[in-house]
């Protein structure tokens, strides 16, 4: 199974917002550079069964963009073990409830994304900046090790997104 790790977009600074975290959305520049972002992964054909995502309001943002733009819509879902402290055990869970795939994005938050996609990677040390792509083929459908075969830094996904 390929898998994606997908950091949400550019949301708006937590000292400059006054409601919740949890409504923090993203910026105007978000949008755009997740738009372009969404148009790089429609050309580099991933194959997504799913799009799994953290329910805050900045990653279902950033999950229905990338989900649109590739006609996903229907199979986008929101998984509260995203939110929080995601770690191994909750992408195990979100695996096996998607067992049947071969391909599933999850789209979530700092620092926990990093770590997770760094132990399966073979325990690497991972930064995943604001929408980043970084993808892992498990070694099996259950597995928590696999290979990490890309790491696309946001702007280099935006500008793939540009031409």
């Amino acid at each position: 199974m390929k898998l994606y790790f997908l950091r949400h977009g550019i949301a708006a600074d937590p000292g400059d917002w006054n409601g919740r975290d949890a409504d923090r959305p993203l910026t105007r520049e978000g949008v755009a550079r997740m738009e372009r972002e969404a148009r790089a992964m429609e050309d580099l054909s991933l194959d997504l069964d799913a799009i799994v995502t953290s329910p805050l309001l900045r990653t279902r943002q950033t999950a229905e963009i990338v989900a649109n733009r590739l006609g996903l819509r229907k199979v986008l879902t929101a998984d509260d073990r995203l939110a929080g402290s995601f770690d191994i055990k909750g992408c195990a869970a979100i695996l096996a409830d998607h067992a049947g795939a071969t391909a599933l994005m999850l789209v979530g938050h700092e620092p926990s994304l990093s770590v997770t996609a760094g132990q399966l990677a073979g325990k690497a040390t991972l930064e995943i900046k604001k929408g980043a792509l970084v993808g892992i083929e498990l070694f099996g459908p259950a597995s928590s090790r696999g290979t990490l075969f890309c790491l696309i830094p946001p702007k280099l996904l935006s500008a793939l997104g540009s031409s």
